[in-house]
């Protein structure tokens, strides 16, 4: 899903001479699709697809490694992170150390990223949340020293059309941003389904209480990333004291019971992400 016509051109030097994506999954096609849509152009863009099967208009798809990359290409590895090893054996010897490569693989460590393309300067682990297909997405970013000035700004530049962009200064964050933005999304449908569920409840119509809940979070989200105020000032003062608005908000607020269900949830989500890095 994409912004399409509607979505900002972006400058052409912002994307690199050749990108190489390995794998175009869910997420790594998500990102594809808004690279396309702003700009990027198809002719840049090369995808390994074991099944051949084609992703974008104009976008070269190849069942085997290449012989070479062009020079200041950007390797994105898209693919699942248990074939790290077999993508390495195959890949590795066409990293040069101008090749920068960005990884969204899930639990694999910039460590072990390092072990497998030891030529390549630039590494840089990212993890993207879905809405990054609408411009609307969470990218957050990791890399050590050895990666350079250029590197982190290809990577901003690269990332930049896909929504917020932040970098963290700890890879043990990760699992934490996962929990958060990446798992995030979901939490926030469950909301949404919940609100319009409780719509029903206290005598709305079930098709009208769905349209409606989903439509208020959608312009309440709005109006939060347009404000310079934060989303707690911004509950206030649409809370009159004595008001409706109010008496709901201390069934939330009571014993930080909302915030306390979030903490759970993202604590919850974190500890399985680490558990999975274990193995």
């Amino acid at each position: 899903m994409t912004d399409g016509p509607s979505a900002p051109r972006f400058p052409a030097h912002l994307f690199p001479p050749h990108l190489f994506l390995v794998g175009c999954g869910n997420m790594a096609g998500q990102m594809l699709a808004r690279w396309l849509d702003c700009g990027l152009d198809s002719a840049r863009v090369t995808v390994l697809r074991p099944s051949g099967k084609p992703v974008a208009p104009g976008v070269a798809v190849v069942t085997a490694y290449p012989d070479t990359l062009p020079q200041g290409t950007v390797i994105l590895l898209g693919m699942k992170p248990y074939q790290i090893a077999d993508v390495a054996a195959g890949l590795a010897p066409l990293c040069r150390a101008d090749v920068a490569i960005v990884s969204i693989l899930a639990g694999t460590m910039l460590a072990q990223l390092r072990g497998y393309f030891p030529a390549s300067n630039d590494v840089i682990r990212a993890m993207p949340n879905l809405p990054v297909g609408i411009g609307k997405g969470v990218t957050a970013l990791f890399s050590d020293d050895r990666t350079s000035a250029d590197g982190r700004a290809m990577a901003d530049g690269l990332l930049g059309p896909l929504g917020l962009v932040e970098w963290m200064g700890e890879e043990a964050q990760f699992n934490s941003v996962t929990a958060l933005s990446g798992c995030g999304p979901a939490f926030l449908f469950r909301f949404v389904d919940a609100l319009a569920r409780a719509g029903e409840a206290v005598g709305l119509p079930a098709y009208q209480s769905a349209r409606m809940a989903l439509a208020t979070v959608e312009g309440a989200a709005a109006m939060a990333a347009a404000a310079t105020d934060s989303p707690a000032i911004l509950a206030d003062r649409v809370a009159s004291p004595g008001g409706m608005t109010r008496e709901g908000m201390n069934v939330l607020d009571a014993d930080d019971g909302l915030v306390r269900l979030l903490i759970d949830t993202l604590t919850a989500a974190r500890d399985r992400g680490e558990a999975m890095a274990r193995g």
